[in-house]
């Protein structure tokens, strides 16, 4: 049941974080595309033609006179907040719930479940509360300073996180306090100063500019988030990413990458600087990356110490990964939460773990993400067994 729920949840949270993102970045690009027209009314800010669906469209921004209210006006909210409430569902069910597996790691840090989601939760409240009262402040007008400002802050929240929670958990919690933060600015400060426009509009007073301006600030804000949130949402299919010594530095490096490529989409110089910026941020980061996870996947000291000659035999294995794997990855787990094998991996048999071993060094020995949260008691003599083990060719006789 508890599957089903996880599966449903994430199928609404991504239908509707399409939705949302995808609505974000088209009205963005909208009104940086919009061209003046000769001789336009008063109040006319730009028009914009497209052709789509077999038709032509022809979209104004503008501001109305007074009490010119037109009968039927859509608005875009609802998907912010299904992708903000079902992404917090996903929070609950798979960090908070259950038996920490997700959200606590011994080697990073041994805290128990209950501190590591006071940590988790006070990120998510702290980080968009500081947020906010920055871009309230007096610096709001000082948008060079404020950004550097948060970007120290959001780097501080990185390491920190990924020294006190599982790697995976740090980088979803990153990931859900930008979302929170992209959330709140629709909520508290997007939507109200909509509504002030045409409460202005219904009195027959003329709309106030600055209330445009504050609510396109914070959408620029949710403009340049999308990229990094969306990279989160998908590391925790990649253990390289989070599950290394330097994974903090990694993702502030993805983020910024991430950040910088949606920045060039959005200025969109003449095509060959807006391609070659794009092409050397990819390049620039993939490398980094590539070069981070590389230094932190060096065989463990203890394995490099020990004589790869002395030959592993298959049984010492077999126990370890019977005691240490099989619980979860088995036909017939006996695991309490996993009641069918992760990615039905299973290492029920010799040609089985033999199948999956550069899975197993990857996850066990080089990256150190299973078992999750050590829940089984992986030692670091057993995870050596098993590096000389991959180191003499992984046999099986």
């Amino acid at each position: 049941m508890r599957e089903l729920l996880d599966l449903l949840v994430r199928w609404v949270h991504l239908i509707a974080g399409i939705m949302w993102i995808g609505n974000s970045m088209l009205w963005n690009w909208l009104d940086r595309n919009l061209r003046p027209r000769a001789g336009a009314p008063e109040g006319f800010e730009g028009e914009i033609w497209m052709v789509h669906s077999g038709g032509f469209y022809q979209m104004e921004k503008k501001q109305l006179a007074p009490s010119q209210m037109p009968e039927v006006l859509h608005w875009f909210k609802w998907q912010a907040y299904t992708t903000w409430m079902s992404g917090f569902a996903l929070l609950l069910l798979v960090y908070y719930m259950g038996d920490a597996s997700f959200l606590v790691d011994p080697a990073v840090a041994k805290i128990s479940h209950g501190a590591a989601m006071g940590i988790g939760m006070g990120s998510l409240i702290g980080g968009f509360l500081v947020y906010d009262l920055i871009w309230r402040s007096p610096l709001r007008t000082k948008e060079p300073v404020a950004i550097t400002l948060c970007f120290v802050l959001l780097a501080a929240i990185i390491y920190g996180l990924n020294h006190l929670l599982s790697g995976r958990a740090a980088f979803i919690h990153v990931g859900a306090l930008l979302g929170s933060i992209m959330v709140g600015n629709v909520f508290f400060h997007i939507m109200p100063s909509q509504r002030e426009l045409i409460a202005l509009t219904k009195a027959g007073k003329r709309q106030d500019a600055k209330l445009g301006k504050h609510a396109k600030q914070r959408s620029i804000h949710n403009n340049y988030m999308t990229f990094p949130v969306l990279f989160i949402m998908l590391s925790n299919h990649f253990p390289s990413t989070y599950g290394n010594s330097l994974n903090w530095l990694v993702l502030a490096v993805l983020m910024v990458a991430g950040a910088l490529v949606r920045h060039f989409m959005n200025i969109r110089f003449w095509w060959r600087g807006w391609l070659a910026g794009i092409a050397s941020t990819v390049i620039i980061g993939v490398g980094i990356t590539f070069a981070l996870t590389t230094r932190s996947s060096d065989p463990p000291p203890a394995a490099a110490a020990t004589n790869p000659q002395e030959k592993v035999d298959f049984t010492a294995v077999r126990i370890v990964v019977g005691q240490r794997c099989v619980p979860c990855h088995s036909a017939k787990p006996t695991d309490d939460q996993w009641k069918v094998p992760p990615n039905n991996v299973v290492f029920d048999s010799p040609e089985q773990i033999k199948m999956y071993a550069e899975r197993i060094k990857t996850r066990a020995v080089i990256t150190k993400t299973m078992p999750f949260g050590n829940k089984t008691g992986m030692t670091q003599d057993e995870r050596d067994l098993l590096a000389r083990w991959f180191l003499q060719g992984s046999p099986i006789e």
